[in-house]
């Protein structure tokens, strides 16, 4: 794909904003947008969005434009509404020694809801220094409110499970004593529950400061994705999930994991859950102050212990050999290495036109860096002209060990050269890797074989950057640019990713042919890669969607690294004769994905922009 935009190229400033903004051209758009607002969604949307235009003019980004907050003739259309399927929803609450305020605003976000056919159940642990707790409790006149007073405190764990035992509904929540709802929250999960069957739900959240007025983070999720679960506790707030699956799930809390126990039965639910949806809308106001992990969960190394373990418990109960490690520097993030069940033979196919340095450079990083005996590599040769190219072949080659060359004949066609290869192929693994690649982490190999071992998994990519350290690829979006595009392209090296998406094993849509590994039957069985319709641009993206309709994942890991000097065999699709042959395969693109296009990459997020790719907010 060729280089797109970044948010930097067009860096904006308050003085061309208002120059923009005045013209009269801008300020007719802006006219006839303001209109159609008003005329769909009313003069309170209408205010909030010229409110939030303004103070972008004036360098002021307001987080409540994107946190989803719903409109008031929204609410009432709500609390109106008769839905397919209106299910008790119990929301457990453990309380302890909570703060009065707190415990008001927790207490009145749930009663408000525009979905009424709730019950809330809170479960008070309080010390005997804090009867306020208790006496608030007990004040509250809604039959609605299941006020459970605790003798002794079992614990977090224990008090929930407590709670959850209490709670009379077929679905049920879980609610921190300091945290509150978007009063929308509960509406927009039955609504999602009778259009999808749904046992298991979850939303996007926020994070904000004591006082409910300050921002600290966006926790904008992608759909349900088992390995980036793994490596985060992404999901956290707010979930919703069925009783039955609960019982399916082996019950309640567990006290071993006490300070990620909601983590390990997020695990276990999502394990057992016949349907898991996302809601991609901020349901949950997450509170951040001094006692809260929102704050800062290194200050609680028990807590990470306990995430560790949990994950390691759903390994051992899913028959994935394998050890988890919290990373440091990451707190709250985790890496888990998977044990290789058999080390097969990988076939790795390098295209080459010429470009000696880039080939040698290439070869010379894979043994140094693949840390793996089984391996024979093929370099496709495919319409050279320079002398020393034949040179290298016939002197330099044979010093690479298992290597051989296979010769392509007929106008370059990337994915017609590495069909060549497959086919030429001995091994039980494919790795697909350009001849400008540079590996640079070791165990290379390995770390991209304990994913593509699996049998759930398709295709495995790696974490490659410019010469510049700059990250060019992180796996692959769809929607970026108006086709697809790589995540978080041109964030410095060292960048964890928002929710450690660039520091964690991630579910991804589609990794880039250039650093790919699959199994060759896989490979095969989808007849490799779409030589007629994406002979140069896209045939990788097109392989990995073929295999995610298949149900299987896609896998970027970060840990396999390397450099991408992209392109320089080839050269850039924006001029002459390539870029009438990209714009075609772009057209061929977005005709087959066109649903996908619409509906959005399950793995991105709404609230994220599609104009660059820096995983930066609309």
């Amino acid at each position: 794909m060729p280089e797109k935009k970044t948010a930097a190229d067009e860096r904006d400033s308050v003085g061309k904003a208002i120059r923009r903004n005045l013209s009269p051209k801008k300020a007719l758009e802006l006219a006839a947008r303001g209109a159609r607002c008003f005329a769909t969604r009313g003069a309170e949307a209408t205010g909030r969005e010229i409110s939030f235009r303004v103070g972008l003019m004036l360098g002021r980004d307001d987080w409540r434009h994107r946190a989803d907050i719903p409109l008031r003739r929204e609410l009432r259309a709500q609390r109106a509404a008769k839905l397919p399927r209106m299910p008790l929803i119990s929301v457990v609450a453990p309380l302890y020694n909570t703060p009065p305020l707190y415990l008001r605003q927790m207490v009145n976000s749930v009663l408000r809801q525009s979905y009424q056919n709730l019950e809330l159940v809170l479960v008070d642990a309080s010390d005997r220094d804090h009867p306020e707790v208790g006496e608030f409790c007990r004040s509250l006149r809604d039959a609605r409110v299941n006020y459970v007073r605790l003798a002794k405190n079992e614990g977090i764990a224990g008090n929930t499970n407590l709670g959850l035992s209490e709670a009379n509904g077929e679905y049920l929540a879980l609610l921190d004593h300091d945290d509150v709802l978007q009063l929308n929250a509960l509406y927009e999960m039955a609504r999602a529950i009778g259009e999808t069957g749904a046992d298991f739900l979850y939303s996007d959240e926020i994070v904000l400061g004591p006082d409910l007025k300050t921002l600290r983070e966006y926790h904008f999720k992608p759909d349900f994705s088992p390995d980036s679960l793994r490596g985060c506790n992404y999901i956290t707030h707010f979930s919703v999930f069925s009783r039955q699956l609960l019982q399916a799930a082996g019950g309640g809390e567990d006290r071993r994991y006490d300070g990620a126990q909601d983590f390990d039965l997020i695990l276990r639910l999502t394990e057992r859950a016949q349907r898991i949806c996302h809601i991609p809308k901020v349901l949950y106001v997450w509170r951040s102050h001094a006692h809260s992990t929102a704050s800062d969960i290194s200050a609680k190394p028990y807590a990470i212990e306990a995430g560790a373990a949990a994950i390691q418990a759903q390994l051992d109960r899913l028959g994935l050999a394998g050890e988890v490690e919290p990373q440091e520097g990451g707190p709250g993030s985790y890496r888990v290495r998977y044990a290789l069940a058999a080390h097969p033979l990988v076939s790795v196919l390098i295209p080459n036109k010429d470009h000696v340095e880039d080939l040698r450079r290439c070869l010379d990083s894979l043994a140094a860096k693949a840390g793996y005996d089984e391996m024979e590599i093929l370099v496709l040769e495919n319409n050279s002209t320079e002398a020393a190219t034949f040179e290298f072949y016939k002197n330099e080659l044979p010093k690479y060990g298992r290597c051989r060359l296979v010769t392509y004949t007929g106008p370059f066609n990337f994915a017609a050269v590495n069909n060549l290869g497959a086919r030429e192929a001995k091994g039980e693994q494919l790795l697909l890797l350009n001849n400008d690649i540079e590996l640079l982490s070791d165990g290379f190999i390995p770390e991209l074989l304990m994913f593509s071992q699996r049998e759930d998994v398709g295709a495995v990519g790696a974490k490659l950057y410019y010469p510049d350290d700059k990250i060019q690829h992180a796996g692959v979006f769809i929607g970026l640019g108006g086709s697809a595009g790589h995540s978080h392209k041109g964030l410095p090296r060292d960048n964890r990713g928002d929710l450690y998406r660039l520091s964690t094993a991630q579910n991804m849509s589609a990794v880039t042919g250039a650093c790919l590994m699959v199994k060759a039957s896989l490979y095969r069985e989808l007849g490799g890669l779409d030589e007629k319709n994406f002979a140069v641009s896209y045939n990788d993206v097109d392989f990995c969607l073929r295999l995610r309709e298949r149900g299987y994942l896609n896998i970027f890991t970060p840990y396999a690294e390397a450099y991408h000097y992209e392109s320089k065999s080839r050269g850039l699709d924006t001029q002459g004769p390539n870029a009438r042959r990209y714009a075609g395969e772009r057209q061929r693109f977005c005709e087959k994905y066109a649903a996908l296009l619409r509906d959005g990459d399950p793995y991105y997020n709404p609230h994220f922009t599609l104009l660059y790719e820096n995983y930066g907010y609309k």
